[in-house]
């Protein structure tokens, strides 16, 4: 059973969160009702994220036995047969689109749109570069407009930008990691990765990273958002976001470890810290 949870990749279920967004800054996130059916939303976008990583993982058998810790996946190291690992997937994409049907029609075509979006990533469109982080971006987008929707909540032209950067971000992090191990052990994890560089790279992250700063702070100092919450010090939580942008950054070229996101979220006590402070005064500034 073991082997079987982590061809889930729980841990990659944090990404889902975004679909809680909308309805925390709208104020609405503690109304019983609302909880309940966006806690749902949240497994049955799990549920489909999980079933997508599995045909992700049975599309890249070959190339992640000869990764360093991909290796030890249950399909790579043939501890699951890819035939009961493909039922797993239809059983979980299948409870995934039921669950959000029950929801909201519209949630559940959204759900369905994000499935296809990356099957079709999975079967060949990540081998194209750029291609290949904007369908992972969008990936965040499409969480966050769910949560929209299931929380019947307009989500602004702001947080749609700062959505899709931070996720941009993250995705460019991430193809830095390929390339740095591609040139320490010359073994190519990804096609595509012949068709980025170091210098592309790190002058992307380094662009983005500094139009995600300035667009959050153009968020919290506009007049919608200090009339929509009484409040002129909305602008103080941005000492949290670029505390967390400039952590990842170290992480990124420094440590140089930015492979997974979701790992680092769970496991590095600065961005946990930065990242609760940030909820902590937003949920101050909303709620109390």
């Amino acid at each position: 059973m073991l082997n079987y949870f982590k061809l889930l990749r729980p841990h990659q279920w944090t990404k889902n969160l975004f679909i809680f967004i909308p309805a925390f800054f709208a104020g609405n996130i503690f109304e019983e009702a609302v909880f309940i059916k966006t806690a749902i939303g949240f497994l049955a976008f799990s549920f489909v994220a999980s079933s997508i990583y599995i045909v992700n993982d049975f599309r890249d058998i070959e190339q992640d036995k000869i990764h360093p810790t991909k290796k030890f996946r249950p399909l790579a190291s043939g501890k699951i047969s890819s035939q009961s690992a493909l039922l797993v997937s239809v059983l979980l994409a299948t409870i995934g689109i039921i669950l959000s049907f029950y929801l909201n029609f519209h949630f559940g075509l959204l759900l369905i749109g994000y499935l296809i979006l990356n099957i079709g990533y999975s079967f060949g469109l990540k081998n194209y570069s750029i291609i290949d982080i904007l369908i992972i971006s969008s990936g965040f987008l499409i969480r966050t407009v769910s949560g929209g929707i299931i929380s019947e909540v307009k989500i602004s032209m702001w947080l749609i930008i700062m959505i899709f950067l931070l996720a941009l971000f993250l995705a460019l992090s991430k193809r830095r990691d390929d390339i740095l191990m591609y040139n320490n052990s010359g073994v190519k994890m990804r096609k595509v990765i012949l068709e980025y560089n170091m210098a592309f790279i790190n002058s992307s992250i380094t662009m983005i990273s500094g139009v995600i700063i300035v667009a959050y702070i153009m968020y919290t100092t506009s007049e919608e958002v200090i009339n929509r919450w009484h409040s002129e010090y909305i602008y103080i939580t941005s000492l949290f976001v670029v505390a967390g942008i400039l952590k990842y950054l170290q992480i990124t070229f420094v440590e140089q470890a930015s492979g997974s996101p979701s790992k680092i979220l769970l496991k590095n006590k600065f961005i946990i810290a930065t990242l609760l402070l940030w909820v902590i005064s937003f949920y101050f500034l909303i709620y109390v």
